[in-house]
């Protein structure tokens, strides 16, 4: 140890005790940020990118046009998909909603992730008046009865 260390640890040492005898003062829980991110604010920040900004509220009951990106070898070409909104799952980057629609006399479901870039538009054709979360009793009506009542205060 050089002479100037050596009198700034004594100076230290002298002041050491008399802090020592007083009580820490308390100090609030803050999380103290060194440049590094934990994995979930890594995840977080991430998924935040992703999340489209200009999706409409769907809700269930929902008559919605999705516009599906559809690869057909080096084309790409959008296909419009509609029907009703009869579930919704999930939520943030992995939420879903399951599209029924009625194709030459045959019940069709399919399940669109939101945020996905295969989905490339979606539209609200009408708005639905329901009384439950999730639809499914619909797959066992057939023709007229599978009409959901329009909804116009939305």
């Amino acid at each position: 140890m050089t002479a100037p260390e050596a009198a700034a640890s004594n100076t230290a040492a002298a002041t050491t005790p008399e802090t020592a005898t007083e009580a820490p003062a308390a100090t609030p829980a803050v999380k103290v940020t060194t440049g590094r991110r934990s994995a979930r604010e890594l995840l977080d920040a991430f998924e935040s990118e992703q999340l489209k900004a200009d999706l409409p509220d769907i809700y269930v009951g929902d008559t919605v046009k999705v516009g599906v990106r559809i690869r057909e070898g080096s084309k790409e070409r959008i296909q419009p998909y509609e029907g009703v909104v009869i579930a919704k799952r999930h939520g943030g980057l992995n939420e879903t909603i399951t599209v029924r629609r009625i194709f030459q006399g045959i019940g069709v479901e399919r399940v669109f992730m939101l945020h996905s870039p295969q989905v490339a538009s979606i539209q609200v054709e009408r708005r639905g008046k329901v009384r439950r979360a999730k639809l499914f009793y619909l797959r066992d009506r057939v023709g007229k009865a599978t009409r959901v009542k329009q909804r116009f205060d939305r």
